[in-house]
């Protein structure tokens, strides 16, 4: 399954990256994300509970920050298993100045999924990845806001 989309953020290059690495922003913007905690520099272990047609259930999941280029792109690699089945997913984010309150970003992502997940069918499964994709950036978004309010 793979997929692609951009958006624009209403905050500057500089804001926006830093926002994006914040483990405490991630937490709040992962769809059903309990829990949050650092393994080692730019990993982490994640408890999520999703509550959506057949991927409802709960996945221990690791989430990785990969080939960071400064200010420009990450990758994140995220595998999680769960009762429902087990996920492997890759996302590349791109950012690119727009001016000093707005930034372009971008992304592909890649995913595979196992177990009994997989039994389903693959317009539904993109459909749910699409959801989770855009419940992050929304979420993202607000956080992105609030920052701005208290700044």
């Amino acid at each position: 399954m793979n997929g692609e989309g951009s958006l624009t953020l209403e905050a500057g290059l500089q804001q926006s990256w830093d926002i994006l690495l914040d483990p405490n922003v991630l937490q709040k913007c992962i769809m059903g994300c309990n829990k949050l905690t650092q393994v080692e520099e730019n990993k982490y272990k994640a408890e999520l509970a999703i509550g959506i047609a057949a991927v409802k259930g709960k996945y221990e999941s690791t989430i990785e920050i990969a080939d960071i280029e400064n200010l420009k792109s990450y990758k994140l690699i995220v595998k999680g298993e769960g009762g429902p089945g087990n996920v492997e997913a890759t996302g590349v984010i791109h950012l690119e100045h727009q001016d000093e309150n707005q930034t372009l970003l971008s992304y592909t992502y890649e995913a595979e999924v196992g177990g009994k997940v997989a039994m389903v069918g693959q317009r539904m499964l993109s459909g749910v990845a699409k959801l989770i994709i855009q419940d992050f950036f929304k979420k993202f978004g607000k956080e992105l806001k609030n920052i701005e309010k208290s700044a």
